[in-house]
């Protein structure tokens, strides 16, 4: 019998009542072995009904309460790992170690929130005139709802809810409906963490359920991770109800390779930034600019090193990498390398047609790797999202920036150098949000913020770190005068006798 996810709200599981439910499949295998309840307008508004009564109570909890429960969580968190990290690769696909890195990257935020208490403390101004103070505070802005992707079901969910909840704020996920259980086990050990229920809430769904939470008057923020069409969608529609809104989109980092560079490292880089996760990750390098002379052996070291990555099911250790979420987007990743000869690229590497042994029926893709790919190509203008590489070349670094500036996309970039000079230009010069400097990825720790700049991010807020905080607290100036006690009108004293 196929198992069923349903929706978690008021701190327990909730059958879902529409009667429309969406498949999950194993991607390796391509069964379908769970379906997900799909949350009607009413389900939703019980969520959020359930999170806004939360706030009466969690909104003006003490500092104490939500750090105790937060450290609690991240115990449990800790402890679960191996669990989590199972169910990502059953549903998502990517190996375990991968998964397991996932959990890990979620867990730096859920230890950020564990410290708010630091990151809350307000401002004082003593006698800016005659007894008079201004103090400013941050407070929490109620319920706000968080919209996450496929690619991490962990990680993206803990970039957001540790840090809204730990401002006092109560949340609800709607998590992707491709891969629904990492949620749910989460929502689990924050209520085992001692979490109140309704402070987090999860429902499943599709549009109905984005749709009801991006104009439902009770919900007061919004988050997302996605593509940039959606982010797009997001951010107008949720600003447009009057919301707050942070909506992180697609992109397409280039990492810009000059002549000094160690091109075995840079190899290797390309190689991990590129095919990691099978490329499903927003912040996968998926296109190299190599500099005048660095082209060919560049690209036949990434070839060496591709050609020898070990494809299979994500639960099988030696497995390097898995297979893709679903077979529609398989075939999609596909149609971007047949198509790429007539578009004027040469492919270096087909991975199209791959398959696993015994698992026939898997959404299985090899690795491809495209070289002197026009910036016309679709390969290079869209954003494929799988184990697709391009390659560009470019005569000097002046050239390299300006394609790279030339993006529509500036979520993440990097440079491999050896000379801290051209290092430090291109870290000035180039228009992302995040840059590399031989490193390939370079998502920020936990206590800095993650976001990109042009159509990779949609809102004025990064996620998580300072500007997390920000996103889920609004600010509050308190002018204050109070009489002296010496002007007091006499009466019971109590004090110390005067003597003189």
């Amino acid at each position: 019998m196929t198992k069923t996810v349903n929706h978690w709200i008021g701190g327990k599981t909730v059958e879902g009542t529409s009667g429309t439910y969406g498949p999950v499949t194993d991607p390796a295998t391509g069964a379908v072995t769970t379906q997900v309840a799909f949350a009607t307008v009413d389900e939703v508004d019980a969520a959020v009904g359930a999170a806004k009564a939360a706030y009466a109570t969690w909104g003006t909890s003490s500092l104490a309460q939500r750090t105790a429960i937060l450290f609690r969580f991240r115990a449990l968190l800790d402890a679960n790992r191996d669990a989590i990290a199972e169910l990502i690769t059953a549903e998502h696909g990517k190996v375990h170690s991968d998964a397991l890195g996932e959990v890990a990257r979620g867990l730096e935020i859920v230890e950020l929130a564990c410290g708010i208490t630091t990151q809350l403390k307000g401002e004082l101004s003593t006698q800016v005139s005659n007894r008079v103070d201004v103090s400013a505070i941050r407070q929490p802005l109620g319920v706000v709802a968080g919209i996450t992707p496929f690619n991490f079901p962990a990680m993206v969910p803990m970039w957001m809810f540790p840090m809204a909840i730990a401002c006092g704020n109560t949340f609800v996920l709607k998590p992707s409906e491709k891969d629904p259980s990492a949620s749910m086990k989460v929502a689990e050990l924050l209520a085992e963490a001692g979490l109140p229920d309704g402070v987090f809430n999860v429902v499943h769904g599709d549009k109905v359920a984005v749709d009801r939470l991006l104009e439902h008057p009770d919900v007061a923020a919004v988050s997302f991770v996605g593509s940039t069409p959606i982010a797009r969608y997001i951010h107008t529609t949720a600003s447009a109800n009057g919301k707050r809104v942070q909506a992180l989109g697609g992109a397409k980092n280039h990492m810009l390779v000059l002549p000094d560079a160690d091109l075995d490292a840079a190899a290797d880089a390309a190689v991990s930034a590129a095919y990691g996760s099978a490329g499903e990750r927003c912040m996968a390098i998926s296109a190299v600019v190599a500099v005048g002379s660095t082209g060919d052996e560049l690209v036949a070291k990434i070839k060496e090193r591709a050609e020898k990555i070990k494809i299979g099911p994500g639960n099988e250790p030696e497995s390097e990498m898995g297979p893709l979420i679903t077979a529609a987007h398989r075939d999609k990743v596909a149609s971007y390398v047949k198509g790429a000869t007539d578009q004027g690229a040469e492919v270096v590497l087909d991975g199209t047609g791959y398959t696993v042994p015994g698992f026939e029926n898997g959404h299985w893709i090899g690795l491809s790797l495209l070289d002197k790919v026009p910036t016309d190509a679709d390969a290079y203008q869209d954003e494929i999202f799988g184990p697709v590489l391009c390659v560009l070349r470019v005569d000097t670094y002046e050239e390299g920036v300006e394609l790279i500036n030339a993006s529509p996309f500036g979520n993440g970039t990097a440079i491999f150098t050896r000379d801290g000079g051209a290092a430090r230009r291109f870290q000035l010069e180039i228009e992302a949000g995040m840059v590399g400097v031989n490193v390939p990825i370079p998502v920020p720790v936990g206590y800095h913020s993650f976001g990109g700049w042009k159509d990779s991010l949609f809102g004025d807020h990064h996620i998580y770190g300072n500007d997390g905080t920000h996103f889920y607290t609004r600010g509050k100036v308190v002018t204050t005068r109070w009489p002296d006690p010496s002007e007091a009108p006499a009466g019971v004293d109590l004090g110390f006798p005067r003597n003189h």
